[in-house]
């Protein structure tokens, strides 16, 4: 499967039912293509911002399923939104 912005969405459309029935919003932002390898970006926001399981949620659910799809990806981070320069 090629890495780009629609399969990203699509393997996360998978895992976004049951991130929704803990009250949770799964965002995806981007692909950041590094030269160490390619870093893909989302947001977790809802129930997800405030849980203290949601590092966990990130690596070992999220991370895990984009990587066994994308073995080329280094990483997936959750962004914070950025408003007129400022993190939020």
């Amino acid at each position: 499967m090629e890495l780009n912005d629609f399969n990203v969405n699509s393997v996360l459309d998978e895992i976004r039912p049951y991130i929704e029935a803990d009250g949770g919003i799964l965002e995806y932002v981007a692909i950041d293509y590094l030269k160490e390898g390619p870093i893909v970006m989302i947001r977790m926001l809802g129930a997800c911002a405030g849980c203290a399981m949601s590092a966990q949620t990130l690596t070992m659910g999220i991370e895990q399923a984009i990587k066994d799809k994308f073995p080329e990806v280094q990483q997936v981070i959750n962004v914070w939104m950025k408003l007129f320069g400022q993190s939020i």
